[in-house]
């Protein structure tokens, strides 16, 4: 009777308690049993990715995507029996035209040198490298293996506007060091632009080019906020700001208002870091102001070295929905738009072009390269690498493999001897994949990968070529059609 009313009193509160509460009207109804509701929605995103989820299906990357993944990070049989799942006759199918006469690649020939003319020590890229993440988004073990993995496998590590860690340092690989709105690393007490630090921090020799970023495909115009209990002094002294303090990410820079200035602050920090790499990050929205900045590269003779074009598909750890859902321009529809806007104020041959958005595979990379790419970034792919397991937790603090976290009893368990490995594996793997099928289809070359080799299903019985798609000049018609009826 003793362990029976040790059972029910408790009960009987919680059922007092729900009946007088007016917060939550399901359990206001249901005292005891409305506690299921939201323990079995709690538990339903395992329940779909383990028990109902096919090989195609889940979001945002499926479950086959990530198994390619987890299979080259760890050097396992990476091939697939009985046949394709993906539905041939289905609009949005996509395939590559192989040739009857196979060539020959060369691994090492999957390299691009980054540096226009205005460079002083142009650098020899991978065409696959870890994009931007930043320490206090990923935890230090998981940036620590990413680096380290770089330095492993010959790529380049995004440091994102974080600021450089000690743990990007002490992986060894080659950085490319990011700088946003909040100049985390080389900002003064009242948060501008400090010139001084800045040429104090980018005379590291791991550090091998600069990326200036103006906006992100996940959440392209937003700001962010650092909370002051996550502004440990370990984060504030990385990031050169006061610890236990909120500090702020605003939606723009301080130090440039227009593409003209934003011009004279490249060349500012090219002169600073004595000829190193200077680029934008952005994700295209309103095309004019691009065309406008192109304008303005032409007639002042100068320029970013390297252009990234962030696809409105990429990631983030945490956004907001209307940002993630419905702000900036998809990945290829923007590429084509900067390839062929660079080419048109003949720019093209000055600027190299990186992209990032949901590229995993070698046939993501060709794509990419079809429609102007000169090198690729993945995130989510190099986090699947370390073991995400898509947990969709990133911004809760609680990711149960201890990538997106500061919890240290979390991110302790992930080996960083281990991960590093698997990193490198992962990015070779890809790179020996995407030299396999151009070789299959008679790209001999990265310059040999064109657009009008590559097609979509855009109706039933209709195939059109990537070329069309973007490039021609019906393409253009169609988007100006398009402008004149919104407007």
């Amino acid at each position: 009777m003793l362990w029976l009313l040790l059972l029910l009193v408790p009960l009987h509160l919680v059922y007092l308690y729900n009946v007088r509460q007016a917060r939550h009207s399901l359990l206001r109804n249901y005292p005891l049993l409305g506690y299921l509701r939201y323990f079995f929605e709690s538990i339903r995103p395992e329940f779909r990715q383990y028990f109902f989820e096919s090989d195609l299906d889940g979001k945002p990357f499926s479950r086959r995507q990530r198994s390619i993944v987890y299979q080259r990070a760890k050097n396992q049989r990476q091939t697939v029996p009985f046949g394709m799942q993906s539905n041939s006759q289905e609009v949005g199918y996509e395939w590559i035209a192989h040739t009857m006469f196979p060539v020959h690649v060369k691994e090492e020939d999957l390299r691009v040198t980054v540096g226009s003319s205005r460079c002083q020590q142009p650098y020899s890229a991978s065409i696959y490298n870890i994009s931007a993440m930043s320490y206090g988004s990923l935890s230090k073990t998981a940036i620590t293996a990413l680096s380290a993995g770089a330095k492993l496998g010959g790529f380049a590590h995004n440091t994102g506007e974080g600021g450089v860690s000690p743990f990007h340092i002490e992986g060894g690989g080659d950085l490319i060091w990011q700088i946003g709105t909040g100049y985390f690393g080389c900002r003064d007490k009242q948060g501008n632009f400090s010139e001084a630090l800045f040429k104090e921090q980018v005379a590291h020799p791991q550090i091998k080019m600069v990326e200036i970023k103006l906006s992100q495909g996940a959440k392209p115009g937003h700001g962010g906020i650092l909370p002051a209990a996550k502004n440990t002094p370990e984060i504030a002294a990385i990031r050169k700001v006061e610890p236990y303090t909120t500090v702020a990410s605003p939606p723009a820079h301080s130090a440039f208002n227009d593409q003209f200035t934003l011009l004279l602050y490249i060349e500012k920090l090219r002169v600073l870091s004595e000829g190193k790499p200077i680029g934008i990050k952005l994700c295209i929205g309103e095309k004019l102001e691009f065309e406008r900045l192109c304008q303005e590269m032409m007639h002042n003779n100068l320029f970013p070295d390297f252009i990234t074009i962030d696809g409105a598909e990429g990631g983030t750890g945490a956004a907001p929905l209307e940002f993630t859902d419905s702000l900036g321009m998809p990945l290829y529809d923007a590429l084509a738009y900067a390839h062929s806007t660079l080419k048109k104020y003949g720019l093209r041959k000055e600027i190299k072009l990186f992209v990032a958005g949901k590229i995993i595979t070698g046939v993501d990379i060709i794509k990419a390269v079809s429609l102007g790419a000169d090198s690729c970034y993945s995130a989510r792919g190099m986090m699947f690498s370390l073991g995400c397991i898509q947990a969709l937790q990133c911004d809760s603090g609680r990711c149960p493999v201890g990538i997106a976290t500061q919890d240290k009893n979390l991110y302790q368990g992930l080996d960083v001897a281990d991960k590093r490995v698997r990193v490198a594996n992962f990015h070779g793997n890809t790179i020996k994949s995407t030299a396999e099928v151009m070789e299959a289809c008679g790209f001999g070359s990265l310059a040999a990968i064109k657009p009008e080799k590559i097609f979509r299903r855009v109706e039933q019985g209709k195939n059109v070529s990537f070329k069309d798609l973007y490039f021609s000049k019906n393409a253009a018609a169609r988007e100006l059609n398009a402008n004149y009826m919104l407007n």
